[in-house]
């Protein structure tokens, strides 16, 4: 049973709210990424060494935020072509369950089995 303009709405206001948080968390933390300047001053070798292990960890999880807003912005996509909600290896629907869980995910649970087994 194809899921109702109700539930479509309500899946397409989470993808657009998680956007923003991660948009927002992106922008939060945008001085965490910058460039660690070399202050002898007031940054000894350990201390430096911490700012660039903190900065690579920001830099680290900015790309797996740009990687959740990939994938949010192609199951918005599906949304817009009306083809949310099914999956793109085989064309079968989607168990709302399994949307409810992950609203991104692009494939039935068969599809990704076959997938995982390669």
């Amino acid at each position: 049973m194809p899921l109702s303009e109700a539930r479509i709405a309500e899946f397409r206001q989470r993808l657009l709210d998680r956007l923003a948080a991660l948009a927002d968390s992106s922008e939060k933390t945008r001085q965490d990424r910058a460039p660690v300047e070399l202050d002898q001053q007031s940054v000894g070798r350990l201390s430096r060494m911490d700012a660039l292990q903190m900065q690579a960890m920001a830099q680290a999880a900015d790309r797996a935020r740009g990687g959740e807003a990939g994938r949010i912005k192609a199951a918005l996509a599906r949304l817009e072509e009306g083809d949310y909600g099914y999956c793109v290896g085989c064309g079968e629907e989607i168990a709302e369950k399994r949307l409810e869980i992950e609203p991104t995910v692009p494939t039935c649970i068969a599809c990704a089995a076959r997938a995982e087994r390669g």
